[in-house]
């Protein structure tokens, strides 16, 4: 798609909000026939919305955005971004073309703000009290679309770390079917030799209602934030989970809790996210999602 369509395109999606927003309640959805009302994984590029990568399962859905949207709408992040998500079947397609994504059109939406975060499961390394994190994704391959198991990579091309080194990274990301957590294998490059301490990061939240309840497990490498609610669109829950042979700390800067994690340069590391919508499927306390997350058994075997 040439630039300028894809523009037009995002303009045209922009009004078609403006409108939504100015005529009240959000048109709904039209329902996908049966076939597309089974539950399924799927990842999807979006070319009419600077190239977002999209991928769900029946329980949770993510986002992530390209070097397109970092052009048009500086600043951009690398940072994931979390959908709340009411009904088993893929929506987010859908719910995009709107142009009103932030809108609820009865099978969720998009109201999780990655800021200059993070946002859900995001990384940097972290060096000299600070984190050094990538621009957004430069290139991308589906590994499988579906119908068990979603999943697909990334590459980040090269950023700083501090002045004196240089690190690049390649990304899997699997979500299956039936979990809120998707896997993450990572592979952190550089052009000197030695470890690294990578920033897993989950951003902060203050509204009317608070800041949120941030909750720390190093023993099994857990971490979970469950956000302030918003008054209309609820509160969406986040939680990370490293290999706890591999932890230092847990940290803050100004936009993230930051799990801190020691790598090797060049070698693979996994790490799961998942995230949860109290108004959605499955998880409507604090509690039940802290529940969730500690029963889970995480594979932090690379070769896996």
């Amino acid at each position: 798609m040439k630039k300028t369509l894809a523009v037009a395109t995002v303009l045209a999606l922009s009004l078609g909000a403006a409108n939504a927003q100015e005529h009240g309640p959000a048109t709904p959805l039209t329902k996908p026939d049966a076939e597309g009302q089974k539950p399924r994984a799927a990842v999807t590029l979006a070319p009419y919305r600077f190239n977002d990568i999209l991928w769900e399962n029946d329980r949770t859905a993510h986002r992530i955005y390209s070097r397109d949207l970092e052009k048009a709408e500086p600043p951009s992040t690398s940072g994931i971004d979390a959908w709340g998500k009411s009904e088993r079947w893929p929506y987010m397609d859908r719910q995009l073309r709107t142009g009103d994504q932030h809108a609820n059109h009865g099978e969720g939406l998009d109201f999780y703000d990655v800021g200059t975060g993070r946002g859900a499961g995001g990384l940097g390394v972290w060096a000299d009290n600070k984190l050094w994190t990538s621009r957004n994704w430069a290139n991308w391959k589906v590994i499988k679309n579906g119908p068990d198991v979603a999943a697909f990579s990334v590459d980040y091309a090269p950023w700083p770390v501090d002045v004196d080194r240089k690190v690049w990274e390649t990304r899997t990301f699997t979500l299956p079917l039936g979990t809120n957590f998707t896997r993450m294998v990572s592979t952190i490059s550089s052009d000197k030799p030695g470890p690294l301490v990578v920033g897993i990061g989950i951003t902060k939240r203050k509204r009317a209602s608070g800041n949120g309840v941030f909750k720390k497990d190093l023993a099994p490498g857990r971490v979970t934030f469950w956000e302030p609610a918003d008054p209309e669109k609820g509160s969406m829950a986040i939680a990370l989970m490293v290999d706890p042979a591999s932890v230092v700390e847990v940290r803050q800067d100004f936009d993230n809790y930051l799990v801190l994690i020691k790598v090797e340069a060049g070698k693979p590391f996994v790490y799961y996210m998942g995230a949860a919508w109290d108004k959605g499927l499955d998880f409507h306390t604090a509690a039940e999602w802290d529940t969730y997350v500690t029963a889970q058994k995480p594979d932090f075997d690379h070769k896996h």
